[in-house]
């Protein structure tokens, strides 16, 4: 099995056996660019070359042939779109990236509009008489810069070409497993897939089809036509295939899943309803949190001189009995869920002459763990489904301290896999039913491995506070330096 996960900073490649081993790898790097404050856009041309190049250079690492490939699944970084000719190919603009904040002030207009509220104040009227889950869901439904619609509203607004091309009927809009599908199939194919199409924020994952209310709401003049997206992906590659289970990666973001079973999730605070997979008939659906910058904050921690190689930071950590009052607040891209303030700056508070980068470092990884309380807290109070299992992946969950620190604060066994790269064992897993390399999810469950189960720590002697209770304090002031965070950005 071939299985390819293009993330936001690189693309890896892996060549799967029947025991799903790896027996072949190539990594490429993803260069993000930046043209102006709060732009983030990558080249699809360099990202089907990175593409190409994996594939290529891991079928070789493992010594095969492509014709012995049974078949190839893609997992993708999610709401980051282009648009390209449909004759020729030729993309009218740069990918513009999932963490793009270019549209946060039109999302800020809408969310405070007249026009939203009257949509909140009819939706909640017909949600007393009806009932109706989806109802409610548009009650309160609100825009986010990370999803795909007002960043495709910018993009139709600055650039002339794609306009034109809409009314020549030569406009095709895609994220980027679309873009791929195209570029393999010579143009042959334009299409996405339900998982995908449900992280853009035009689907309706009650009707499982696109959503014209939401189309027509922004006026997007769209006629819209096996991957997978990297997040169900992983979920797949974990085998949380019951309701109540969760899954957390920890990447460039911090993404919280839980299966919600056979129906959507309707939430009030920013978890998004999402379609996890759909197999023959049966569609699984995923409520989801997340805080977009998880390995940004370790990685600019780093470019700064903090440490030198990321796996020293677990160790800095442990050196310092505390974070001597300093408190780092992750959020160059804004605040996620439950906050959901894309004004919000990222900062270092409670600085001292005292201060040393063990501090530094331990305030920063203490506050990937604290992010990853918020979004379990409000995954509890808001779908009251009993969590079963939780599984971590992803790069960041390598680091002992954060793993720890949040089993602490959950209070509950962590796992963390032998392999962290899980959307690309998700999308081989998918691939590989489908073409009947595997036959079952029970099969599937069997070929898991766990590196290391992390326990949340008791009591150390009678009396003393448990590691949750010991960091109350801890977490007032960190939300309190979260507050002074937001709305940094406002005019």
């Amino acid at each position: 099995m071939l299985s390819v996960d293009v993330g936001t900073t690189s693309i890896r490649c892996h060549v799967y056996d029947k025991q799903a081993n790896i027996r072949g790898s190539c990594t490429s790097r993803l260069v993000p660019i930046y043209p102006e404050l709060g732009h983030v856009e990558m080249d699809p041309e360099a990202l089907w070359q990175g593409f190409t190049t994996v594939v290529k250079g891991a079928v070789q690492d493992a010594g095969a042939q492509m014709r012995q490939m049974e078949a190839l699944g893609i997992s993708t970084q999610r709401a980051t779109f282009t648009t390209w000719d449909r004759k020729t190919g030729t993309p009218f603009h740069n990918f513009i990236s999932w963490q793009d904040q270019r549209a946060a002030d039109l999302v800020k207009s809408w969310n405070t509009s007249c026009t939203i509220k009257i949509i909140h104040g009819v939706m909640k009227m017909v949600y007393f008489l009806t009932r109706q889950k989806r109802s409610l869901a548009a009650s309160v439904i609100v825009f986010s810069p990370q999803h795909v619609t007002f960043r495709l509203v910018w993009a139709l607004a600055h650039y002339k070409q794609v306009r034109q091309a809409i009314k020549e009927d030569t406009c095709c809009f895609g994220t980027i497993d679309t873009w791929l599908l195209f570029k393999l199939t010579k143009g042959c194919v334009h299409a996405t897939d339900y998982s995908n199409a449900s992280s853009t924020g035009i689907f309706d994952s009650y009707q499982m089809c696109w959503s014209g209310f939401l189309c027509s709401l922004v006026s997007l003049p769209l006629s819209i036509f096996p991957e997978m997206a990297d997040q169900q992906a992983a979920m797949f590659g974990e085998c949380c295939f019951d309701v109540g289970d969760v899954k957390i990666t920890m990447g460039t973001g911090t993404f919280m899943d839980i299966n919600t079973g056979s129906k959507p999730h309707t939430s009030v605070t920013g978890l998004y309803p999402l379609v996890g997979w759909r197999m023959g008939s049966d569609v699984v659906y995923l409520a989801e949190g997340n805080a977009a910058d998880t390995g940004t904050a370790i990685k600019w921690a780093q470019e700064l001189g903090l440490f030198s190689d990321v796996r020293e930071t677990s160790v800095m950590a442990h050196s310092v009995s505390d974070s001597d009052g300093v408190c780092f607040v992750p959020s160059f891209s804004g605040l996620q869920a439950p906050l959901n303030d894309p004004k919000a700056c990222a900062s270092l508070m409670g600085l001292k002459p005292s201060t040393t980068k063990s501090h530094l470092v331990r305030a920063i990884l203490e506050s990937v763990a604290f992010r990853n309380k918020q979004l379990y807290e409000t995954m509890l109070r808001e779908t009251r489904i009993p969590i079963t299992k939780i599984r971590v992946d992803g790069g960041v969950s390598s680091n002992d301290f954060i793993m720890q620190l949040t089993a602490d604060l959950f209070g509950r066994k962590l796992v963390r896999p032998q392999h962290h790269e899980r959307s690309c064992l998700g999308a081989a897993f998918v691939a590989g039913l489908e073409a009947g390399f595997w036959s079952t999810q029970e099969e599937l469950k069997k070929l898991q491995s766990s590196d290391r189960v992390f326990l949340p720590r008791g009591p150390a002697k009678e009396g003393a506070l448990s590691p949750d209770q010991e960091y109350f304090s801890v977490l007032q002031s960190w939300e309190r330096a979260l507050r002074r965070s937001m709305n940094w950005y406002e005019p």
